[in-house]
This record gives structure tokens, sequence and C-alpha cells, in this order.
């Protein structure tokens, strides 16, 4: 599915919903995760541009993220967003299958819990809280885990 476009600008057209995201309190050692986020489906070229619109004014323009390619059946090499482009790269072995990593321009680098789009609320809400605890010594996958969400399974293909 390809990024929609403003046909004024010739530019990404702004992300439809924000993003949902939660993240340790600036000033704060973080703990074992720097926060969640909860896409709304599985396609980085449709959630990225609002993971990019929540976190850019704040904690510097994303410019790479690394995912673990269980939750994303097709991984572009890069995702156009307001103003720029997000390189994106894959670690299936290295990388927990639960978790993005967000590096910043300035630069500054996230490990965030990605919560499985189909999550009830309650549970979404409660993982949220969790991940961004600055107590929080648990991985995304134990934190899922512990929160009776199963494990993703793998999807077919990659690009």
């Amino acid at each position: 599915m390809a990024m929609p476009f403003n046909p004024v600008t010739n530019r990404p057209a702004p992300p439809d919903l924000p993003a949902r995201v939660s993240l340790t309190p600036t000033g704060v050692t973080p703990g074992r995760l720097d926060g969640a986020w909860w896409p709304r489906s599985h396609d980085l070229l449709r959630e990225l541009p609002a993971l990019a619109a929540e976190m850019d004014p704040t904690w510097g323009r994303i410019i790479r993220v690394t995912v673990n390619p269980t939750h994303w059946p097709v991984i572009p090499r890069e995702v156009p967003v307001t103003g720029h482009v997000i390189q994106i790269g894959w670690f299936e072995q290295e990388q927990d299958a639960d978790e993005v990593m967000v590096c910043s321009f300035i630069p500054r680098r996230l490990e965030l819990l990605v919560i499985p789009p189909d999550t009830e609320a309650s549970i979404a809400e409660r993982l949220m809280t969790a991940a961004a605890d600055p107590a929080n010594i648990h991985t995304g996958t134990a934190l899922l885990a512990a929160n009776g969400v199963p494990a993703a399974e793998r999807p077919a293909a990659h690009e």
C-alpha cells in the first residue's frame, strides 16, 4: 500500500490518526524500554508517518527505524514522511520481535515495545504504561507475555 500524497504539495499526506505512543517522561532515566507504540496495522508505510509526526517535534527528526520482521509482512527500505524520509532496517535474530528501535537526528535512540494492533484497549493501555515506567526491566516480548498477549506469528514474506 503506497503512502498517500497531497496533490497540491506532492508530498506525503499527513497521518489520518495520531500515533498511539507512550514514552518515559523527559529527564527520567528510562528502564529497559523507552516506551511503547501501538500501531493500528502491520503496514510500516501507513504507520510510520503518524509515529514521526508524534515524535519528531520532541525527540528530533526520526531518520532510521529498525524492526524485527515478525510484525511486518512488508519491510520497505525507506518510508516517506512529511519533510523527510525514514530509512528502515531489520534484524531477525538480533532484535526483540516485539520492539522497534527509533533513531533520531539529534542523535537519540529509543527502544519501543510494539503492541500488536488487535490488542484489547485495556491491555494495550496497561502495556503502554508498563513500557514507559522507568522501573521496567522487561523486554517487549516479556511484557506482552506477562499481560497474556500471544506471541506474534511470523509473516510469510519480506521486501
